[in-house]
């Protein structure tokens, strides 16, 4: 990449071309997703039948944690940084990270094969518990978020950092909000985006089965880089906030 000085005309333009493209592949994304589950992954325009849609639609569902996960390494980082040219992509890289994931659900969302086969589906006032559940699972998904910073989350902190020419300020451990509750409140909130839905096919089955596993077992490698960053005090916060499930009763300051 070109690492010459960018021209104050030239940075803001760079910065606004980057927030339109990933906010706009970020909604694009959103909208797949909250479509295709909800109607049990029979949205994809893939036209694949048998044998080969199934490899192909694990390829499809595959990607996103593999590449979700290798981004937050060490290699994936230092990749991000080249992402974008004059020398900005250390700035861009948390823009540049939700972009790639974006795209990655988008794929995932519009070039499913559906298999077309209909295991169960909701009618009458189970269709409307269901739809209720389904709103109030991304309602905490999206407040979620927005605890654990959504500058991050949206990929706003990257783009907003260069148009005003400063270094991006990255938040705090999140520890309010839903995060008092759980230590993993995204993943949870996911987790129950994928099974509140009032369809069902063998493919949502494969996705709600696969991605709560990833849920469940992918936030213990962030907490590894959390403990290494924040040390003591994440120690402290997760002893004392459960990781998936939330308390029904509050500890006692005695409780081992």
């Amino acid at each position: 990449m070109n690492d010459r000085p960018l021209s104050t005309r030239a940075r803001i333009t760079l910065a606004l071309v980057y927030a339109a493209a990933c906010h706009g592949i970020f909604a694009l994304a959103g909208l797949a997703m909250l479509v295709g589950l909800f109607t049990g992954m029979q949205t994809g325009f893939g036209q694949l039948t048998g044998w080969t849609a199934w490899v192909v639609n694990i390829l499809l569902l595959a990607q996103f944690p593999l590449g979700h996960s290798f981004f937050l390494s060490n290699r994936g980082r230092s990749i991000l940084c080249k992402l974008a040219p004059y020398g900005t992509g250390k700035i861009l890289a948390t823009t540049t990270y939700a972009t790639i994931a974006s795209l990655q659900l988008l794929a995932l969302f519009t070039l499913w094969s559906p298999s077309g086969v209909i295991l169960w589906q909701a009618s009458g006032p189970t269709l409307w518990l269901l739809c209720v559940a389904y709103a109030v699972s991304w309602v905490l998904l999206t407040k979620a978020s927005f605890d654990a910073g959504p500058t991050v989350q949206a990929g706003s902190l990257g783009w907003m950092a260069l148009l005003r020419n400063r270094a991006p300020v990255y938040p705090d451990m999140p520890e309010k909000g839903l995060f008092r509750v759980v230590r993993q409140p995204i993943y949870v909130s996911f987790a129950l985006v994928l099974w509140c839905v009032p369809v069902w096919t063998p493919d949502q089955l494969l996705i709600a089965t696969s991605y709560t596993a990833y849920c469940i077992l992918a936030p213990r490698l962030k907490e590894r880089r959390f403990e290494r960053f924040y040390g003591d005090r994440f120690r402290a916060y997760r002893a004392r906030v459960p990781y998936w499930l939330p308390r029904l009763t509050k500890r006692r300051p005695y409780d081992a």
